[in-house]
This record gives C-alpha cells, structure tokens and sequence, in this order.
C-alpha cells in the first residue's frame, strides 16, 4: 500500500520537477574533463552554449558529441535543403510528440517557407490539404516510414524522382536523427519553456 501511494504522489509531481529527477541539466561548473571538452567542441561548432536537447546528452557526452556532429550536416548542409529539411523535423517531432522539437522548429520551418496551414495540419495530426510536390513527397515518406515502418515502391520512387538517392538517403537520416533526440528528450522529460504550447496528445 506504502508503495502505491509513493508511487501515486510521484505521477503528480509537474514534469519538470519529474526531468530534473531524471537527466537534469548539468551546471558547466560541475562538468567532467570530458563534458567541458565536449562543451567547448559544441561551442566552437554551434556559436553557442550547450542547449536543448544536447543538454541531456551531456550525460554522455561521447554520444552528445557525435550526435552533435550528425546534426551539423543534416540541420545545415543536407542535399534535402533547408525547407524541406525542417518539413521532415515537423513530421518526425509529431509523430513522437516531442513538445521542445515543435517549439524550437515550427517558426523556423515557416521562415524557411513551410505555410502556416501545412504546419497546423501536422500539429493537429491531419495530412496537409495544400502542399507542393516536394512538400508531398516528403510529407508522404516520412507518414510512410514512420507508421508503417518500411516505404513503398511507389512512394521511394517519387522520393527518388525529385530529391536522387543522395536526397532519399539524407531525409531518411534526417527523419532518423531527429527520432534519436526525440526519443532522448521525452525519456529525459525535457520541459518546454512556460510560454510554450504543448503539442496536443493524438490517440494513438
């Protein structure tokens, strides 16, 4: 019954309080050899300080390294491009609700040219009614991948037609590495910051 009830105060607790129980973020004060080094590798690549989902992976900092290293190329140089990169961010943030995903990403992919409606469509968890062919392509293998976990002939066909194996390979990986961070934050219960919306919760 003891246990019960621990347990039972436990799930009230805010999920912030719940993340910092699990992968808190680490002061720079108290890293490690190998967390400052990696710190000051992110920081030399990022122009920036240690942040989002890297903060939990500080945990291991040889993964958030690599991880790190990954990103560099898929957020920044993929053969997909900058639009239809962050459309694949979109899909894959949804398909995980990951929440700080969503946030950080959905202004940046209408900046880089997603419509507002294509990117509440995804929100709300309904395919888009207006998209180009490249936005369809890619909304239409990632929606394929993710929830039937293979691609049809047809479907890696079109994929193949407009963005060449280069491309396919590229937003396959980029659907892979924001998979990896998603699944690293939610298990962390990385919070959003307050003025942030949650995604809503589809049933599944």
């Amino acid at each position: 019954m003891k246990r019960f009830v621990i347990a039972a105060a436990l799930s009230l607790l805010p999920l912030a309080a719940q993340a910092q129980d699990r992968l808190p973020t680490i002061p720079p004060s108290q890293y490690t050899p190998d967390q400052q080094a990696a710190a000051t590798a992110f920081e030399a690549a990022r122009k920036t300080p240690v942040f989002g989902p890297f903060q939990p992976l500080m945990h291991s900092p040889e993964v958030m390294t690599l991880a790190r290293s990954m990103g560099d190329y898929l957020r920044y140089k993929s053969k997909v491009g900058p639009k239809l990169s962050e459309l694949a961010i979109l899909v894959t943030a949804r398909f995980w609700t990951q929440d700080y995903e969503w946030y950080l990403h959905a202004p940046i992919a209408q900046k880089a040219g997603i419509a507002p409606d294509i990117v509440a469509a995804i929100r709300d968890g309904r395919p888009p009614a207006t998209m180009d062919a490249d936005e369809s392509v890619v909304y239409d293998f990632l929606s394929e991948l993710q929830q039937k976990k293979a691609v049809s002939d047809a479907t890696f066909a079109r994929a193949e037609a407009r963005l060449g194996k280069p491309g396919v390979v590229d937003l396959t990986a980029i659907c892979g590495y924001y998979t990896l961070l998603a699944m690293e934050l939610n298990a962390a219960r990385y919070h959003i910051p307050k003025d942030a919306t949650p995604l809503p919760r589809l049933s599944q």
